[in-house]
């Protein structure tokens, strides 16, 4: 971990895990096929000691291709190392936005089945837009617990509306059924000072200014000490919901520092390198074009801010090399208390690269400063102003900076595929998987090309436990789960069912069966695509295929219909506040929101700082 004495230095990966796991993992070739996995089943009335132990670990807002392991160029090898032990999935989905995915992960649902058809932030007044889980939508923690296991969270939660010590607190973790809870609550915050950092259900925000903290390490430390703790003869489950690389861009310098020179030749040329490794490896087929350069983005050569856009690359790296760093500690862990072999570990993101861009300091068109959000801090915890927003020569990554990488380097992330986090297509909802179970996988390095959810894994792990999903929960007639488990096909080479893959975020929609997909934007036209052929979704046949797009179209509406999807203008027409685009503010009476007299007072701080660093400011920009 990281000492103020001598620094967070760059160790050889192998010092990171065991040795021994090191070098099986470089003697391990790649399989391209999930038929190569073959073994039994499990049975049910397992005994404590066969039961696996889970660690389900999400990044946040992390792109398809951000991986070693997945095309990318950061540096993950402890990551990339487990996918070599274990199997990748190649088409495997997300909710397309943080809390629906985390609502639709740990019930086994669809998110507005779960109650958390938008975001958590209020009960919108329809069924599936609650703004909480129901409670009748057991969760894994919940589950699991009854299965005889320990349940952990280290992590971002975003599933309850309240976060306040004084509000209620019957959806915070330790309420929907994990014994233990370090983590925070709401959707973003600062690495180095994290609003609503929590243990158990006490606050212990803010950090105090002397320690030397980052969230990241913070967490990893945290459920390495309750694994080191726990009893050998009980399982855990453990839920590592990581917030990075999510903005702010906060990292390590020095860890930021390997990455400086590396994101100089520009996006374009890394989409392409990304889209070759891709194919290379068998995630994806050699006969299918990477989608263009976004519209939004310039090209790079005509990119006139070129080292500052790097560094804000670079962070986002660092953001991703740090949460590797912490997973091979928690892999090393593992072996150390002889848990690895029978432990089934999980590697995943909730949605991909977020192209969100605060360039004035503002929060989109609103012309409102970005601090009017309580998550934004003002003040570092020395008492320094925060420069908010994505300001050209202000390099990321310091307490003292609060901004995002932006469109064109969002698009890398996602490459090969097109748009962005909350959006339908496979740029926001396509994840990597990684699976790791030495004790039941063999024959390792696979890949896995059938489709598959979220909603997946309580079922995969109820299977793997022996046990079966729950009937009643917090009183109430549990809901029937949407989902299907994996482990036929992980341990059987058993094809899954085909079945309907639905997906609708803030009118973005969606679905999926067998290898075609519908798709559109809010208040875009539907597209339809042969993804065997266009995983890329570049060609529309929505015109060439008439009865195919109407058959795709009846599937979607009954989906929509049978998991309480509301047509979004109806939802966003009870949006809190002033709506701009998909931008929304917080009315005045909302804890998130600061009062007006914080606001300006930030202001005057923020433009103090930037004239000091001879950076424009806010009241010019914002003309």
């Amino acid at each position: 971990m990281y000492s103020a004495k001598t620094g967070f230095p760059r160790p050889s990966r192998q010092q990171q895990i065991p040795g021994s796991w090191y070098k099986l993992m470089k003697t391990i070739p790649i399989i391209s096929k999930a038929s190569a996995l073959v073994l039994g089943l499990l049975s049910l009335n397992l005994s404590a000691a066969e039961k696996p132990n889970i660690v389900l670990i999400m990044l946040d807002d992390m792109g398809y291709s951000d991986l070693g392991c997945y095309g990318g160029e950061i540096e993950t090898p402890n990551i990339d190392a487990l996918a070599k032990n274990g199997v990748k999935f190649s088409q495997f989905y997300n909710a397309g936005r943080c809390c629906p995915t985390r609502a639709s992960m740990l019930t086994g649902l669809y998110p507005h089945r779960s109650g958390v058809g938008h975001m958590a932030n209020r009960d919108y007044g329809f069924k599936g837009y609650k703004g909480e889980l129901r409670p009748e939508a057991a969760t894994i923690a919940e589950s699991m617990k009854v299965a005889g296991y320990d349940t952990w969270m280290a992590g971002k939660w975003h599933l309850s509306i309240n976060w306040s010590q004084d509000g209620s607190k019957h959806n915070w973790p330790l309420q929907r059924g994990f014994d233990k809870f370090y983590g925070t609550l709401i959707a973003a915050g600062s690495q180095w000072n994290p609003i609503t950092l929590t243990e158990g259900n006490k606050s212990i925000f803010p950090v105090p200014a002397k320690e030397d903290y980052y969230y990241t390490e913070a967490l990893s430390s945290k459920a390495i000490k309750w694994m080191s703790e726990q009893k050998k003869d009980k399982p855990f489950f453990l839920y590592m919901a990581y917030a990075a690389p999510h903005w702010p861009l906060h990292a390590r310098q020095e860890v930021i520092d390997l990455y400086k020179n590396r994101y100089l030749g520009g996006y374009d040329q890394l989409r392409a390198k990304r889209l070759a490794r891709l194919q290379a490896s068998g995630l994806i087929s050699k006969s299918i074009e990477g989608s263009a350069r976004n519209p939004k983005v310039i090209a790079w050569k005509d990119e006139k801010h070129k080292e500052w856009q790097a560094s804000r690359m670079a962070a986002y790296a660092a953001m991703i090399d740090q949460v590797d760093r912490g997973v091979g500690e928690l892999v090393a862990q593992l072996e150390i208390d002889g848990e690895l072999d029978n432990t089934i570990i999980l590697v995943l993101s909730d949605n991909g690269g977020s192209a969100l861009e605060h360039p004035k300091g503002l929060i989109g068109s609103t012309g409102a400063p970005w601090t009017v959000m309580r998550y934004v801090p003002i003040l570092t915890r020395d008492k320094r102003a925060v420069i908010s927003g994505d300001v050209v020569g202000l390099e990321p990554g310091p307490e003292d900076t609060y901004g995002g990488y932006g469109t064109g380097w969002a698009n890398l992330s996602n490459a090969p595929f097109r748009m962005f986090k909350k959006f339908s297509h496979e740029g926001g909802v396509a994840t990597p998987l990684v699976v790791h179970w030495p004790a039941k996988l063999k024959n390792k390095g696979a890949i896995v090309h059938d489709a598959a959810h979220v909603i997946d894994f309580l079922p995969t792990f109820l299977d793997a436990a022996g046990a079966k999903p729950l009937a009643e929960v917090n009183g109430k007639q549990a809901m029937k789960l949407d989902g299907t488990s994996l482990l036929p096909l992980l341990l059987e080479n058993q094809p899954l069912q085909q079945r309907v893959i639905g997906f609708e975020h803030a009118g973005n929609r969606a679905l999926r069966y067998e290898n075609w997909k519908i798709v559109a934007e809010n208040g875009g036209a539907w597209e339809l695509y042969d993804l065997s052929k266009d995983r890329t979704e570049r060609h529309d046949l929505s015109k060439d295929s008439p009865e195919k797009f109407n058959e795709m179209l009846g599937r979607y509406k009954k989906w929509a219909t049978d998991n309480w999807v509301v047509d979004w203008p109806k939802v966003s027409a009870l949006l809190m506040g002033k709506q701009a685009g998909t931008v929304v503010l917080p009315d005045k009476n909302n804890p998130l929101r600061r009062n007006q007299k914080e606001v300006d007072e930030s202001v005057i701080l923020i433009n103090e700082a930037r004239a000091k660093r001879e950076l424009p400011l806010m009241k010019d920009l914002s003309k």
